[in-house]
């Protein structure tokens, strides 16, 4: 991997474009409720976090296939540059539409522009088709083999440029092109941070239901570039990418033995953190990546404890109450940990210092709570609620403005988005047992499956890739 792996333009390639491209423009400045309601009067709910996306849907984007100023053949997977073009605008259009803010058109059925109009666009043609914004832009092969792929937004009814980016990239990378065009369009339209440029790590799951291969896999936010990175010979389970996004921490169990590894990406090797004969889970990151979280059981009680993840070392117990205490996600700044515990006769959720100290609860909900998640933005705390259904839910860092995103048979184990605005979970069915990976947004209302070539569970989103 170079170091040219996925640069923005620097200023002597712009000059050297015939269509010259900046690098990246700056952007402008009590009772659960239902699916995408808010809990009324709720001082402590989440409100200024769910927004009214009405807005961004009507607007009328249209994305046209991009362009190329000589159609030659490309090492990728989809063809020469022209047909590549197509593949680019596909990729974006997928990218926002099914993030549920924004309902493109394209590029199927729009004129494609020449490589002249796509700093020139042609604007009454756009303003005829009723678009209010327009994405183009195009794609070279260059002489050393790497693609130079610029993006371009524009408003239609201002007839002006909004943002620019281009990126120079080897040809196996161009779908990351194509997800910084949509992360580069979403944040200039919705004000919020990107996040289509991001991996997911989940355990990949064949086999009969008593008798499950579980494999650690990743896979980009869209669902392609899927690969398995373990074979199946021991279960994978509980996986988190690194904040650096070099590594994928996760609990393995080979003859009934417990360890938590870290995956290196870059080598495909992998090495072990800690073992044990007691029963392990759930590992997790520090945001600064030098620590790991887990639980383990000794004695029949439960604790959570920390250890360096540079590996070796005794493990610090941070919690020490009879039952058992589970889980453990830090919340952004590092400074707290968010668990579950049934030191209060059910499944409930606690929150403590990243010593173990102040251990206080805030689930007060009726049922059990269980698996939370800190939100990257550090204002809310995702967990699968169990009352009969599991269902996903959010609450505040406090215990309050609870609501449920999700209202079928058996939804768990949250993970957030980047941007902390989507979160994925994995859905079983309630006859056969299969397992599906499914993603839901703040509203509630915007919820879709994620399409993987096995059954899956576990998912762990990626932080937006360097």
């Amino acid at each position: 991997m170079t170091a040219r792996f996925f640069a923005l333009l620097s200023a002597a390639s712009l000059a050297a474009l015939s269509v010259p491209l900046a690098g990246q423009v700056a952007t402008p400045p009590p009772s659960p409720a239902a699916p995408g309601q808010p809990a009324a009067g709720e001082e402590d709910g989440l409100t200024g976090t769910v927004s009214d996306e009405a807005q961004w849907q009507d607007l009328g984007i249209a994305i046209t296939s991009f362009a190329t100023d000589q159609d030659v053949p490309t090492q990728t997977n989809a063809g020469s540059t022209a047909a590549l073009g197509r593949s680019l605008a596909d990729v974006i259009s997928g990218d926002l539409r099914n993030n549920g803010l924004f309902k493109p058109s394209g590029p199927g059925g729009l004129p494609q522009p020449a490589y002249a109009q796509v700093q020139a666009p042609d604007y009454p043609t756009w303003a005829a088709r009723s678009a209010e914004m327009l994405v183009q832009g195009y794609v070279r092969a260059n002489g050393d083999g790497q693609l130079t792929i610029g993006c371009y937004l524009y408003d239609v009814a201002l007839q002006q440029q909004l943002a620019r980016a281009g990126w120079v990239v080897p040809p196996a990378e161009w779908r990351r092109a194509a997800h910084k065009c949509a992360d580069m369009v979403y944040s200039r339209l919705s004000g919020e941070s990107p996040f289509f440029d991001s991996r997911i790590a989940y355990i990949a799951e064949t086999g009969p239901k008593d008798r499950r291969m579980k494999r650690l896999a990743v896979m980009d936010s869209d669902g392609a570039n899927h690969r398995y990175l373990t074979s199946g010979q021991a279960t994978a389970l509980t996986p988190r990418y690194s904040p650096d996004y070099k590594s994928i921490l996760y609990l393995s169990y080979l003859n009934g033995n417990p360890r938590i590894y870290v995956y290196d990406l870059a080598t495909d090797r992998q090495r072990l953190i800690t073992e044990s004969r007691n029963p392990t889970f759930a590992p997790r990151w520090s945001p600064d990546g030098k620590w790991i979280l887990y639980s383990m059981a000794i004695a029949g009680n439960t604790d959570i404890y920390k250890i360096s993840s540079a590996g070796g070392g005794q493990p610090q117990r941070l919690t020490d109450s009879p039952g058992i205490d589970v889980g453990g996600s830090f919340s952004p700044d590092g400074s707290r940990i968010v668990f579950e515990s049934d030191r209060s006769g059910s499944q409930q959720i606690y929150v403590m210092g990243a010593d173990g100290s102040n251990q206080q609860r805030i689930s007060f909900f009726g049922g059990r709570s269980a698996t939370p998640e800190w939100s990257p933005r550090g204002d809310q705390i995702a967990f699968t609620h169990i009352a009969g259904d599991l269902r996903i839910a959010v609450t505040s860092p406090g215990g309050g403005g609870m609501r449920y995103l999700t209202d079928s048979w058996q939804d768990e184990a949250p993970t957030w988005s980047p941007n902390g605005r989507i979160i994925q979970f994995f859905r079983t069915e309630k006859n056969s047992g299969k397992t599906s990976i499914w993603q839901v947004d703040l509203t509630g209302r915007n919820e879709r499956r994620l399409q993987t070539p096995v059954d899956g569970s576990d998912p762990a989103w990626g932080p937006i890739r360097p």
